[in-house]
């Protein structure tokens, strides 16, 4: 018999980070620093907290929306980090993880040929899911020379009359850019002008290290056509708890919710008790965590000026995104034969869009002597390419 498979599925590609993961898992000795993910366990008293739920039996469902109590405090963190504030009654939908509330998001809004603007290198979900929702994706190729930001001007030539949403990736994987206020007013004031939404991605947003991370949402006009994304995976460490939210008009989110309670019922509820006490208690952890972050970026810049390869300052996430055109192979013959001559796994930048390539995606979530090694054999391997 025929297997019955969608063609808008057939066409999605792979994501071009698990295979780089996939073949390191069966290298013996190698490194990998291609997962987005935090090498610190989730700090005990958020876990004591989860742990406690279990026992307590409080397993059932929850309100599609989540926990009222989470949402609470959601509203709570976003007003006290923000100024901004929602509704925990009717403007705040608890997900699993960020990546359902982009997914969700998209399909809520989204009529068939409807153009999404998607700014590239960026987070590999954002196109698929808008391909799934039957929109028509719209790449924007940031630039190194304005430090992977997208400028109004990008933005302008990007829109037309079938334009709906602009995808905001900031703080940005793979790139580490961030956008400060006034680089977040100068885009504000075209989306207004252009009634156009925003989806603003906001998982890193904890993890800025120049500064205070803004939202373009706080801005005069913006709370009202923004949906903001957000969870606790990187900044908590709780990738495994899976729980992430969206913040926006109650209108949208009334929608949104539908295809959540079909598709999902509700987030992990153990993962929403132990994200309660993560947002009551948690500040300290982040803080931990993001002083490490920022010494382990500061050592790879080091690193990569030592060795003379090409790296623009990242601001935010725990990526760093150096430049490896001067070699004249692709992103993904680089990296392929990293790993293959050095057994150290780094993403193509190619993954991440078309104007990635060029350019490797080094995560510095591991410890500082994972790194230390793995910039050890980085350096032979450019300096054996220098000198062939």
């Amino acid at each position: 018999m025929s297997i019955p498979v969608s063609e808008k599925v057939k066409n999605i590609k792979p994501s071009g980070i698990r295979k780089f993961f996939d073949i390191v898992s069966e290298m013996k000795d190698a490194i990998s620093l291609g997962v987005g993910e935090p090498d610190f366990d989730t700090p005990w008293h958020i876990r004591d907290e989860g742990i406690y739920a279990f026992e307590k039996g409080k397993t059932f469902y929850t309100s599609n929306l989540g926990l009222m109590s989470l949402r609470e405090e959601i509203s709570n963190y976003i007003k006290r980090k923000q100024n901004i504030y929602y509704n925990p009654e009717d403007e705040i939908l608890v997900t699993v993880g960020g990546s359902e509330a982009i997914d969700i998001g998209l399909r809520a809004m989204v009529n068939a040929g409807d153009e999404v603007i998607i700014p590239q290198p960026s987070y590999v979900s954002y196109a698929p899911c808008a391909d799934l929702a039957g929109a028509k994706n719209v790449f924007v190729n940031l630039k190194a020379e304005n430090n992977f930001k997208l400028t109004a001007d990008e933005l302008k030539n990007a829109i037309t009359d079938k334009t709906k949403i602009l995808v905001l990736p900031y703080p940005n994987n793979p790139t580490g850019a961030v956008m400060g206020k006034s680089d977040l007013e100068e885009i504000a004031k075209i989306v207004i002008e252009k009634d156009i939404f925003v989806i603003s991605d906001e998982i890193y947003a904890e993890l800025t290290y120049n500064g205070k991370h803004v939202s373009i949402a706080s801005l005069e006009g913006m709370k009202e056509r923004t949906l903001l994304i957000n969870g606790f995976s990187k900044a908590y460490a709780m990738t495994g708890w899976r729980l992430g939210y969206a913040c926006g008009p109650k209108e949208l989110l009334k929608q949104m919710t539908k295809i959540h309670q079909y598709a999902i019922m509700c987030a992990p509820t153990i993962s929403q008790y132990a994200a309660i006490e993560a947002l009551k208690n948690g500040d300290n952890d982040v803080l931990e965590m993001k002083v490490s972050y920022n010494q382990r970026r500061r050592f790879l810049l080091n690193a990569f000026e030592d060795m003379g390869l090409e790296c623009f300052e990242p601001n935010g996430a725990f990526y760093v995104f150096p430049c490896i055109k001067e070699f004249g192979m692709t992103s993904e013959e680089f990296a392929t034969k990293f790993l293959q001559e050095e057994h150290v796994a780094a993403v193509p930048g190619t993954a991440f869009g078309e104007s990635g390539e060029g350019f490797l995606r080094i995560s510095y979530a591991y410890s500082l002597d994972t790194l230390k090694i793995a910039m050890e054999r980085l350096k032979r391997f450019v300096n054996n390419l220098r000198n062939k």
